[in-house]
């Protein structure tokens, strides 16, 4: 089991940028994919994007190709996600996520074993 912080989420204006951190321990973080997930009040919790790895292979949704990025520091066992212009419609609980099995790659909800507290993004219109 991996453990997971997320941090820099708030309350931005529609256009702004933020950056999340999630600060991963607990086991051999360079060996899974990781990924970022969302979810709104009365929403599922969707997939945002999916790093493998070694950073190499990427999944973004639909909605925020182009807007947001996602990236990987082995060294320091995080994982960002840099969100630019932002909007309403982004606001949402932003979840970290590890996948249960090593180097594989994968986006679906089901396949990822461990969670952080989640992070709060409020953007305003």
């Amino acid at each position: 089991q991996v453990q997971l912080v997320e941090s820099g989420g708030g309350l931005v204006q529609a256009g702004d940028s933020l950056r999340l951190s999630c600060a991963a321990s607990g086991r051999t973080f360079s060996n899974y994919a990781m990924g970022w997930f969302r979810q709104a009040p009365g929403k599922e919790r969707d997939v945002v994007a999916v790093i493998s790895w070694s950073g190499g292979t990427f999944y973004y949704a639909d909605s925020v190709k182009g807007r947001f990025t996602i990236s990987r520091d082995n060294a320091k066992n995080t994982v960002y996600l840099q969100m630019n212009s932002l909007k309403a419609e982004d606001t949402a609980v932003y979840y970290c996520a590890a996948r249960k099995i090593p180097l594989v790659f994968g986006t679906h909800y089901y396949e990822f074993g461990s969670w952080g507290q989640g992070t709060q993004v409020t953007v305003s219109s």
